[in-house]
């Protein structure tokens, strides 16, 4: 089954992260999938705009950076320019979310909205076709290696029935918790991107374990 994944480099080693986005750039993975966190949306604090631009330069695959941070319209054009090919902000965060995804769309850049476990797919029903991806989180969202949560079966699905209505070109990525194990369930109950972290970094051969996961 066809599908994207994007390798989460918030579980790579920080202390080498030139060394590890050279090693994924040689694999069947597709994106970059890039956490960056304000320690106030969520509890933890990772990386900004210049660390994406870093991470750019090295990079031969596209970014997809996922904002988990208050206020991400202030921020909008700092993330394209520091390299961003896809940019999610968080439903949970945005007041305006159609005028949002519209400036990200009008910085030339793919368009994503991302929902907590608590959130309803049914707050996205008036935005879905000014998105380009809608990404389900499967843990609470802030730290790598957390247990996924079973119920995100059921709001992929819900998600697809929307994607199937009004937009059918949207991506549904899933990004908490994936692994080998939970993937095939997850690209059958709907999922289009699979976000993969500790699956992928924590694997004695890493090529070997992003080539397992393309071959499903």
């Amino acid at each position: 089954m066809a599908f994207i994944l994007s390798p989460s480099l918030l579980s790579a080693d920080f202390a080498d992260l030139r060394q590890a986005i050279e090693l994924i750039n040689n694999t069947e993975a597709d994106w970059f999938h890039i956490d960056v966190m304000d320690g106030v949306f969520v509890p933890n604090i990772t990386i900004g705009q210049p660390v994406v631009k870093a991470i750019k330069k090295h990079a031969r695959k596209p970014l997809d950076v996922h904002l988990m941070i208050v206020d991400p319209d202030r921020y909008i054009r700092s993330f394209k320019e520091a390299g961003a090919d896809w940019l999610t902000v968080h439903a949970e965060a945005c007041r305006h979310l159609n005028r949002t995804l519209s400036q990200i769309r009008e910085e030339g850049m793919k368009a994503g909205v991302s929902i907590n476990p608590h959130t309803p797919v049914s707050m996205l029903e008036n935005i879905i076709e000014y998105a380009d991806l809608v990404l389900v989180m499967s843990v609470n969202p802030g730290f790598g290696g957390q247990k996924f949560i079973g119920n995100s079966y059921r709001k992929i699905e819900e998600l697809n029935r929307l994607k199937q209505k009004y937009n059918p070109s949207l991506v549904i990525e899933v990004d908490g918790g994936v692994n080998l194990d939970n993937a095939p369930a997850l690209l059958s109950a709907g999922a289009d991107a699979l976000v993969a972290g500790n699956a992928v970094f924590s694997a004695p051969d890493i090529p070997e374990r992003i080539a397992t996961f393309k071959k499903m």
